[in-house]
C-alpha cells in the first residue's frame, strides 16, 4: 500500500476489524494472552475492544465461554445481503418455493463453522419454521451447512473442522470429521442434503447449494417442515426437485453456467 494511502488508515479501526475477523473464523478469545499476542496488541487493548464491540452488539458472549459474532453485525450483514445480488436473486425463488411446496423456505450462508440464516419465507399454515433471520446453526449438523460443505474441496472441510468440537444435535449428527465427510459424500452424490430429524427430531428438510459465477458455493437454500411431509416417495421426489430447481435458478442468476465446479 502506498504511503499516502496508509496515512489515512485508522489503527483502532483496523484492530477492531482484525479482531472481528478472528472471532468470525472461530477464535472465541478464551485465551486472551494468545489472541493479544497474535494480533500484536496488549491485553488491555484487547479487553477494551471486546467490551466496546460487545456494547455495540457486534459480538456477544458465547455458551461455554468467550465471544461470537453478535446480532447487530449479523443484522448488518443480512441487510447488506438484502441489497446485494445474492438475496436479490434468491428472494423471488424462495417465495415461489414456499408456495409450491407449502413448506418454510430459507437462505443461509456459511460463517466459519456455522450457517447463518439471511432470508426466510413461511407459508400461511399453523406449522411453520420459527427460525429467524440471523439465527446460527452448526454447519456440520444443519443441512444447509452440509449442502455448502459438500460443494467445497475436502481439504477445506478438513481444515475448517481440524481440532474443532462437533457436538451432536441428535443421534443422527456426524460428530467426527470422517463421519461428516461420509455424510457430505452422500449429499454430493444425491445433489441434495436431506435431513429426517438430523437436527431436530420432528423436523424434516432438504437443502441445495447455491453457486456463484465461478462455481463456488456461496450459500444454500432449504425447505423444512414436519418429517411426515417428506416421507411419501412422491412427495420426497417432488420437494427435492423443486429445491434443486430453485437453487439452480438462483445460481444461474449469479452467473453460474453449470459447467464448472470449484476445484
Amino acid at each position: 500500500m502506498a504511503d499516502d494511502e496508509s496515512a489515512y488508515l485508522s489503527p483502532p479501526v483496523q484492530r477492531a476489524a482484525r479482531l472481528l475477523r478472528r472471532i468470525a473464523e472461530g477464535d472465541r478469545v478464551t485465551n486472551m494472552s494468545r489472541t493479544a499476542r497474535e494480533l500484536d496488541i496488549s491485553r488491555t487493548t484487547l479487553l477494551r475492544l471486546l467490551h466496546t464491540l460487545e456494547a455495540e452488539r457486534f459480538i456477544e458472549a458465547a455458551s461455554g465461554g468467550g465471544w461470537r459474532i453478535g446480532t447487530a453485525l449479523i443484522g448488518l450483514a443480512a441487510r447488506a445481503y438484502g441489497s446485494a445480488d445474492l438475496t436479490g436473486a434468491a428472494a423471488p425463488e424462495l417465495e415461489a418455493l414456499c408456495e409450491r411446496t407449502g413448506l418454510s423456505a430459507h437462505l443461509g450462508v456459511l460463517d466459519g463453522r456455522e450457517v447463518v440464516y439471511v432470508l426466510r419465507r413461511t407459508p400461511n399454515l399453523t406449522f411453520a419454521s420459527n427460525i429467524r433471520v440471523g439465527s446460527r446453526l452448526p454447519a456440520h449438523a444443519a443441512n444447509m451447512g452440509r449442502a455448502i460443505l459438500a460443494a467445497l474441496p475436502e481439504s477445506e472441510v478438513r481444515a475448517l473442522f481440524a481440532g474443532a468440537p462437533m457436538p451432536a444435535a441428535t443421534p443422527r449428527t456426524a460428530t467426527t470429521i470422517e463421519a461428516l465427510l461420509a455424510h457430505l459424500a452422500a449429499d454430493r452424490a444425491a445433489g441434495l442434503a436431506w435431513s429426517a430429524g438430523n437436527y431436530e427430531a420432528t423436523i424434516g428438510s432438504v437443502a441445495a447449494a447455491v453457486r456463484d459465477a465461478s462455481g463456488r458455493p456461496v450459500a444454500a437454500i432449504n425447505v423444512s417442515g414436519q418429517v411426515a411431509s417428506f416421507e411419501a416417495p412422491e412427495a420426497r421426489a417432488r420437494i427435492g426437485a423443486a429445491v434443486a430447481e430453485a437453487a439452480a435458478t438462483i445460481s444461474a442468476r449469479l452467473g453460474w453456467a453449470g459447467l464448472r465446479e470449484v476445484a
